[in-house]
């Protein structure tokens, strides 16, 4: 999957989830994803890459980026809890659609376990068919 492709998809997606706002704290060529406030997902230009990053459960990152080449620790922020996806534009690569809908959906989702219970918009157990993953 291209780049380009991987961001519209990426935004397209995050925009349908409740509560999501989005914010240019770090300039305009940084555009941040946030569920009350709190960032979930950013997308930039890293090296002329359009590149996203997501929060990630840690082993779940590990896993992941020595599964994906288009997978690495997150550029600029906690590398233990984030992660920079881009696309490669191969077509052999096994990185998907589907695999990112699932990234954005967790990240958004570990933001939102994150939240006081009064001011979570879902119930990140269960948002997404989640059900039984938290």
């Amino acid at each position: 999957m291209d780049p380009d492709t991987v961001l519209r998809l990426a935004h397209d997606q995050a925009m349908q989830y409740p509560s999501v706002v989005i914010d240019h704290p770090f300039g305009p060529e940084h555009t941040v994803y946030k569920v009350r406030g709190k960032m979930f997902m950013m997308q930039y230009e890293l090296r002329g890459v359009p590149s996203i990053n997501l929060k990630i459960d840690p082993l779940d990152g590990e896993v992941l980026r020595d599964a994906y080449e288009e997978i690495v620790v997150g550029y600029h922020m906690n590398k233990r809890h984030w992660i920079t996806v881009s696309g490669s534009g191969d077509p052999a690569s096994a990185f998907d659609a589907g695999l990112l809908h699932d990234l954005v959906l967790e990240s958004y989702c570990l933001v939102v376990a994150k939240l006081p219970i009064k001011d979570r918009p879902v119930d990140p157990a269960t948002f997404g068919g989640r059900e039984g993953e938290n």
